[in-house]
This record gives structure tokens, C-alpha cells and sequence, in this order.
């Protein structure tokens, strides 16, 4: 898959596409979806497959730290957009001339003249243009004038209920693993490279690997039984405990995500994990003393053993 930041970055004369546009995050079974009918229309015209997205994404622009919690990196988008057979990722800057464009300037000058869209693929909520004026009718006005086609698709509902971003950041926060999974097409993943920190955990006998979250908040808050599934690429099944937090007790101020690997002795920093929340164990909260988080962090620790080894019995085994 291609990816173009900036539409000054498509080369002239690269002919017309079959286009898509939103946020992706997560690439859930709904955006899913609407890749499948993106890619039908693209072999069915034989022409390019392009999917539109935004950096940062709009509601991050207007609402800053107040901006909905990301369920996917920049990073993870591409690998499961690339992974579903996309031509092209053209990724946009969105900024406050990008804020500021017209419904149809946005379709004009950009749709038409620099992408020359031939067939239009969009989601049953998409809303674009300055004060989100331009939607699914004005776009098929467009389509008369302008000779592309425009597809609207439905809502992928799954048991009754609508797939969407709200919904899996809801299930998130609510600690609904197993239903994320199944609005997702598969586990929630969180992948980053281990970055230095305050070495607290080491002090304290419990070494943790840190990870930055993707945004700098996250919808998952609180200390978790996790499993590490990747180092560097490479297939692994290691227990874990792991905090999601700011770190009160310490004084710590970035949202940060650290990994204390079960009974295992690894070096890990600069590494890149994948990491899967499975359980959570409890809140995060500020103790009045080291010695008292030490204490709770070794009680967390034998809580998540003894939860692993029920998954074991019950599913087979762990990496130790």
C-alpha cells in the first residue's frame, strides 16, 4: 500500500480512483465494511483504491486533550488498512485551513480536480466541509454535476447493535475484552517502542517496560492482567501486569503504559511490544507511601498469576 501525505504529493496525471474518507480508528468491522464495497467498486472499474484519512483526526483539532480516547495509532491504521488490500493511504493534515474549506470547495478542488474520483464510497455518518454542512445528499448533487458515482453505506450492526468507534471505546472503558474482539475482527492490541522512565519499578523489585499511548490518553485506565504477544515482530505468550496511568504516587504527570512481565527476566528497552489487555484487576489510585504500592503492585501481581492459570487449565497454556 502507498502512502501519500498530502495531496501535493500525488503525481500528476495518476489517473482516477475510487475513494473512501474517515477517521478508521480501530478499522473496525464497520470501516471494514466499507473497505470491502471500496474494493469491490475498485476492481469492478479497474481503478486505484484509495482511502482517505486525517492527522490529527478532526475531533482532536476542535477538542484537544477533550478529544475522544484513539483506539488505534497512526501506525496501527496502516498495518490493518494495508493488511485488507488498499492501494493507496492518502493521509491529510488537518488544520485550520483544512477546518475552514467549504463543503463544495472540498469536493471541487480536491475530490474532482486532484484526485478525480470516480467512485465515492462513504460511511452512513459522514459529515465534511467547514461546520460539517456537506453530507450523503450534497454529495450526490455533486455526482450529477461532476460525473462520479457516490455510495452510501449502511451501519454494520452485530447482535442488534450498531459497530462503531463510540461503541468499542465504550467496551474498552467498560472492560469488555471479548465483545471488542468481536467488533474489532480480533483482539485489541496496544504496540509502541519501550522508552525509559523514572526505573521506580526496578527500585521497587518489579521492572517495567513503557510504552507511550497513542494521543496521550487512552480508554483503558487502571491496573490489568496482560499478555505481551510480540517483541520486535516475533510471536510471544507472556503474562504480564500492567499499569495505565499517570502514576500519582510518584508524581508522574504523561500517560504512560508500563509492563512488568510475569516471573521472566528481559531486556526490552527500545524494543517494540504488542501487548493485550485481558483482564483488569483494579483502579488506578495514589498510595500514601512506596512501601504500600509495593505491597498492593506484588498483591496485583499474584491476582493476574492465579487469573493465567486459569486460562490455562481451561485454553492451554502460557509461555513461562
Amino acid at each position: 500500500m502507498k502512502l501519500i501525505r498530502g495531496t501535493h504529493n500525488i503525481p500528476p496525471l495518476s489517473g482516477e480512483r475510487v475513494l473512501t474518507i474517515g477517521n478508521f480508528d480501530g478499522v473496525h468491522l464497520g470501516h471494514q465494511q466499507v473497505i470491502e464495497q471500496l474494493l469491490a467498486q475498485s476492481q469492478r472499474l479497474n481503478l486505484v483504491s484509495t482511502v482517505m484519512l486525517f492527522e490529527p483526526q478532526p475531533m482532536e483539532f476542535f477538542a484537544g486533550v477533550k478529544a475522544p480516547a484513539r483506539i488505534s495509532s497512526f501506525r496501527d491504521k496502516y498495518q490493518q488498512l494495508a493488511a485488507l488490500g488498499i492501494d493507496e493511504l492518502l493521509v491529510m493534515r488537518f488544520g485550520p485551513q483544512f477546518a475552514q474549506m467549504s463543503a463544495t470547495e472540498f469536493v471541487k478542488a480536491l475530490l474532482v480536480d486532484k484526485l478525480q474520483v470516480r467512485h465515492l464510497v462513504i460511511g452512513d455518518d459522514f459529515r465534511f466541509g467547514a461546520q460539517r454542512r456537506g453530507n450523503f445528499e450534497l454529495l450526490q448533487q455533486a455526482g450529477q454535476d461532476y460525473g462520479f458515482g457516490v455510495q452510501n453505506t449502511h451501519s454494520y450492526c452485530l447482535q442488534g447493535e450498531r459497530v462503531s468507534s463510540t461503541l468499542i471505546r465504550r467496551g474498552l472503558a467498560n472492560n469488555q475484552f471479548e465483545e471488542v474482539a468481536r467488533w474489532l475482527g480480533r483482539r485489541y492490541q496496544i504496540q509502541g517502542h519501550v522508552v525509559h522512565g523514572q526505573k521506580l519499578g526496578r527500585q521497587l523489585g518489579f521492572p517495567t517496560a513503557n510504552l507511550h499511548m497513542p494521543g496521550g490518553h487512552s480508554s483503558l485506565k487502571g491496573v490489568y492482567a496482560m499478555s505481551v504477544t510480540s517483541v520486535d515482530g516475533q510471536p510471544v505468550n507472556w503474562p504480564a501486569v500492567a499499569n495505565i496511568g499517570h502514576r500519582p504516587t510518584a508524581n508522574g504527570r504523561d500517560l504512560l503504559l508500563e509492563v512488568h512481565v510475569l516471573d521472566r527476566k528481559e531486556t526490552l528497552y527500545g524494543r517494540r511490544l504488542v501487548v493485550e489487555p485481558r483482564m483488569k484487576l483494579r483502579d488506578e489510585v495514589k498510595f500514601d507511601s512506596l512501601d504500600a504500592l509495593q505491597r498492593q503492585v506484588h498483591a496485583d501481581m499474584q491476582r493476574a498469576r492465579i487469573w493465567f492459570e486459569n486460562q490455562d487449565n481451561s485454553t492451554g497454556t502460557v509461555d513461562r
